[in-house]
């Protein structure tokens, strides 16, 4: 048996002649697995709303659903401060159906109210209960303007689960005796802000003080003003707070662009813009009612196969248009954004904002529903030169400027005209301080030059 080599303390066993220095390589962040994305399965929602939004084509939950819906299901109250685009809707619609799953209705006594402001927004949050509850068990009601009351009366007799009204209309069928809140174990208060600007706090004080005192409530506003911040303290029970900031980046799959025309040339420029784009489905925004329903005319008569959404539709109108235009027996659908709100369209190729936005981030909701899930989008604006100080808040918001277009055969507006109406001081022209009042009569405002048809 070979002796071993025998080394001397305190010095190194000399190191074969073919070994390699092994270099350790130097850890940095950019080194760290990413996370795993949030699912809604992680969220502990019921297998059947988990069937009803993969249906829908969602996977992962926005930030506002990924904070609320568990704290939802655990009972808490959630005082949340969201504004349109952040997904909102669906936090607290998925959670409510998951919550009154298992148990029935008493006649003329809803189990939960959902408050809104105006029927449209009512509208849509209805549409909502019917896409993600479809595989459960549950009834809805909606009270709201320019619907039957006798129709209404008729389904609370029978029962409802989830009650979806304008204060008014519900404070209208209590007076009558024909609705009871005793057993409303869940209230969500929704736009708190936009109720604070219409004149409705009293009306939602009365009718937060005919509900049990031991009830879940959920309360939402775009902001948090002392007042808004007042109501929630009056309202809530050791709220879990969750804030949650607007999208403010464009996806990198919508092509993007602005065309500036004189204001006769607006619907030209529109319809020149569809004609040479490869449009499958488009939505086409407009800042008004009024202007939504004399666009949808004027594309109507020039042979263009468009629908239309708008404040003034009943319910059966409103869900036959948006169903045909989803089929796709119409391309085009013309609306303003709080008709749209609400609404999900996959696939969408194309969207045109015949007006420019009033806020900054509704430029961002609106192109967003373009270029979904991987898939090219286009989005193109029509602006005049008064939309220039606008045009500027939407790029600063964004980060990046909209590359500049022109319409063949249309004037352009000169640049030197357009850089005057940015820089003129506040007041002068349209500018972001012509946004409409918020309130009723609100849609009624038309303002601006008429053009032909």
């Amino acid at each position: 048996m070979a002796a071993e080599a025998v080394v001397p303390t305190g010095e190194e066993a000399p190191a074969p002649d073919d070994a390699v220095e092994e270099e350790v390589p130097e850890y940095t962040e950019e080194d760290e697995p990413e996370p795993p994305r949030t699912t809604f399965a992680d969220l502990g929602l019921s297998e059947e709303l988990l069937r009803s939004v993969s249906e829908s084509g969602y996977i992962h939950p926005t930030p506002i659903q990924e904070q609320a819906i568990p704290y939802v299901l655990m009972g808490r109250d959630v005082l949340g401060c969201a504004q349109t685009g952040t997904g909102k809707t669906a936090s607290f619609v998925l959670p409510m159906l998951d919550i009154l799953t298992g148990s029935r209705a008493k006649a003329r006594m809803p189990r939960s109210l959902i408050l809104e402001p105006t029927r449209e927004l009512a509208l849509q949050v209805a549409e909502n209960f019917e896409k993600y509850g479809k595989h459960l068990k549950l009834n809805h009601a909606l009270l709201i303007g320019g619907e039957s009351m006798n129709d209404q009366r008729d389904v609370l007799d029978k029962g409802v689960d989830v009650l979806i009204a304008t204060p008014g209309r519900l404070l209208d069928l209590f007076d009558r005796g024909r609705i009871l809140m005793a057993d409303c174990k869940l209230l969500v208060i929704d736009e708190a802000d936009r109720m604070l600007d219409m004149g409705f706090i009293p009306d939602v004080e009365r009718i937060v003080a005919m509900l049990p005192a031991m009830r879940q409530t959920l309360f939402f506003s775009a902001t948090m003003a002392p007042e808004i911040r007042r109501l929630a303290d009056a309202f809530l029970s050791n709220p879990k707070e969750i804030s949650v900031a607007p999208p403010a980046s464009v996806a990198t799959t919508i092509t993007t662009g602005i065309v500036f025309v004189q204001p006769h040339d607006k619907r030209e420029a529109l319809r020149r813009l569809i004609r040479s784009e490869k449009v499958q489905s488009a939505l086409i925004f407009c800042n008004r009612k009024i202007e939504v329903d004399i666009l949808y005319k004027s594309l109507k008569k020039h042979r263009f196969s468009v629908g239309a959404l708008h404040g003034d539709m009943d319910q059966s109108t409103r869900f036959a248009t948006l169903n045909a235009f989803k089929a796709g027996e119409l391309q085009l659908l013309v609306c303003s954004d709080v008709a749209a709100r609400g609404i999900d369209i996959g696939g969408l190729s194309h969207v045109f904002n015949f007006d420019v936005p009033f806020r900054d981030e509704d430029y961002v909701h609106r192109i967003g529903r373009t270029g979904r899930a991987g898939r090219e989008g286009h989005a193109y604006t029509i602006a005049l030169a008064d939309d220039a100080k606008n045009v500027a808040a939407i790029e600063k918001l964004t980060g990046k400027p909209i590359p500049r277009m022109a319409v063949e055969g249309l004037d352009p507006v000169p640049d030197d005209e357009i850089e005057e109406a940015r820089n003129a001081p506040k007041g002068r022209g349209r500018g972001r301080s012509a946004a409409p009042a918020r309130g009723r009569g609100a849609d009624r405002r038309e303002g601006g030059r008429r053009e032909g048809p």
